[in-house]
């Protein structure tokens, strides 16, 4: 089981590191800019994973999972 910040979110990543190099390129102090967090989370299960180890997962977290691996 997983809980974090999404791999790839549109909007996120890439786009977002090239505001900040911009900033950067235009004399903006690296220190002084502001730091960011993720905005969308997800909890990921992995049943397999879990079968091994012997537990079993309630039907509500699997309900509230993003995604269930099997």
């Amino acid at each position: 089981m997983s809980y974090g910040a999404r791999e790839w979110d549109p909007g996120w990543g890439d786009r977002r590191a090239a505001v900040f190099v911009d900033k950067i390129l235009k004399g903006a102090r690296p220190a002084d800019l502001p730091v960011e967090r993720p905005i969308r989370f997800e909890l990921v299960i992995n049943l397999k994973a879990a079968k091994t180890l012997g537990l079993t997962m309630p039907p509500a977290l699997l309900f509230q999972a993003d995604e269930v691996l099997q």
